[in-house]
């Protein structure tokens, strides 16, 4: 009885505040976290585009990766 016209109101608040960091959590974190929206252009990213392009040739996409992954 002595509740009657609260509901509660604490319990009521804490989820609104959970809700709240929830939100906040999913749509102003950065993106680079893993599980990323979009991928970083890492160098060697770009080379593998730049060899699926057909701008580089495979003896410099080889030589060019081995440079990148000393």
């Amino acid at each position: 009885m002595m509740y009657e016209n609260y509901n509660f109101i604490g319990m009521h608040m804490l989820w609104w505040f959970a809700w709240a960091i929830l939100l906040l959590w999913i749509f102003a974190t950065p993106y680079n976290i893993p599980g990323q929206r979009t991928k970083k252009n890492t160098p060697l990213y770009i080379l593998k585009k730049r060899y699926a392009l057909g701008q580089i040739s495979k003896e410099q996409y080889l030589d060019d990766k081995a440079n990148l992954e000393k």
